[in-house]
């Protein structure tokens, strides 16, 4: 059996690992969660799991849990703030860490895990986005597994296995093109947030639904790519896959390809992730490739979702600038779904950022320095961004 503790468990990703942890015929145990303010998701999760321990990041939220858990008499260890996500994320009970908070607030208890050396599932893009350097140190250091979510590096990671990662030659992310692909800049200019949010293949939370829209999403795991598998960002290519059948690919030395495809279902990489290195039983709908019309296969349109670009042009600047790329991003982000700025300002704040702050990208390279100049970028954003 292994002990399990999940970081944003009531979010899109941290619910679809419940329900793997409940068909898992007792080989996973959840021991801890954290959560922010769903208080009734969490006593559901109480109700249901029993974990030993439960962090909120809201301090109301986390006493409310603490009055349920004395009323019902629940013995469990209720705890609150960024410090009640760090102790979740170090448990001594556990064997593992789901990572499935959206944004930088991932980071610090990250590092945690890893330094209590617990394997990470990592569905947490910004934590390899701004720190990738970092992260991949201290796991090797401390001999500790970094087993992606994400269903692209999921299924680049499943094509790699079993052979020399010295013979890859190109790692190719596939992109479903989000709600508007095909669309002109004009189309976009007035953009509401419900259409930005109807992706068209996965479920995902409110973030990350609208970096899909923007491409933003694929230009992260672009970077997220370059650490987990050492890939230089010019072997490095994003092309549109509408179906969403093919997940990823790698392409070897040999000009071979290999792909993995799979159904449009999050639990699948989270339970090669929990289960790795055994594949367990099926837990989502198999493929009828006899219905499957065709797979078609596109270039990104790079200059009408020049988030993509961006991305790139961060990574391959490194430093601090995947921070300030990804600070913009949060912070235009959270703008736009507050109606406060339009869609198509998003990668003109990001692009902007990059331009003001260019000076610090320089700076160490360490977690005090990444953590400081987020918050900065996005109080710059904050200030500065107007309809």
């Amino acid at each position: 059996m292994k002990n399990i503790s999940i970081l944003g468990a009531t979010g899109s990703i941290g619910s679809q690992t419940l329900d793997v942890i409940r068909k898992s015929n007792g080989e996973l145990k959840l021991i801890g969660v954290t959560a922010n303010t769903s208080v009734k998701k969490v006593i559901e999760i109480i109700e249901e799991f029993n974990p030993h321990y439960v962090a909120m990041m809201d301090v109301v939220s986390a006493h409310e849990i603490k009055r349920y858990c004395d009323d019902h008499n629940k013995i469990i260890k209720v705890l609150e703030g960024i410090e009640g996500l760090n102790k979740i994320a170090s448990l001594n009970e556990i064997d593992m860490v789901v990572t499935s908070v959206v944004g930088m607030i991932g980071l610090e208890p990250t590092m945690k895990a890893i330094e209590a050396k617990k394997d990470i599932a990592l569905a947490n893009k910004e934590t390899l986005v701004v720190a990738g350097e970092i992260v991949m140190k201290a796991a090797k250091k401390n001999n500790v597994k970094i087993l992606p979510v994400d269903s692209e590096h999921s299924a680049i990671f499943q094509c790699l296995r079993g052979n020399d990662i010295n013979t890859l030659r190109k790692i190719i992310l596939t992109a479903s093109g989000g709600p508007f692909r095909g669309r002109t800049l004009e189309s976009l200019e007035d953009i509401k947030v419900e259409d930005a949010l109807k992706h068209p293949k996965w479920n995902m939370g409110r973030k990350i639904s609208i970096d899909s829209a923007t491409l933003m999403n694929k230009g992260l795991e672009v970077i997220e790519a370059h650490w987990l598998f050492n890939c230089e960002y010019d072997n490095i290519q994003v092309i549109v896959h509408p179906q969403s059948i093919v997940h990823s690919m790698v392409e070897y030395n040999d000009g071979s390809i290999v792909a993995q495809l799979g159904a449009q279902d999050m639990r699948l990489p989270i339970q090669y992730a929990l289960l790795y290195e055994n594949r367990e039983k099926l837990i989502a709908d198999t493929i009828d490739f006899y219905e499957i019309s065709q797979l078609t296969f596109e270039k990104p349109d790079i200059d009408t979702f020049k988030a993509l670009n961006l991305a790139f042009k961060a990574g391959k600047t490194g430093g601090l600038m995947p921070t300030i790329l990804n600070g913009a991003n949060e912070a235009a982000v959270e703008l736009f779904l507050a109606r406060k700025i339009k869609f198509l300002q998003i990668a003109d704040i990001i692009e902007r950022c990059m331009e003001v702050f260019e000076n610090q990208a320089n700076k160490e390279l360490n977690l005090e320095n990444i953590i400081e100049l987020d918050k900065e970028v996005k109080e710059y954003v904050m200030k500065n961004a107007v309809l």
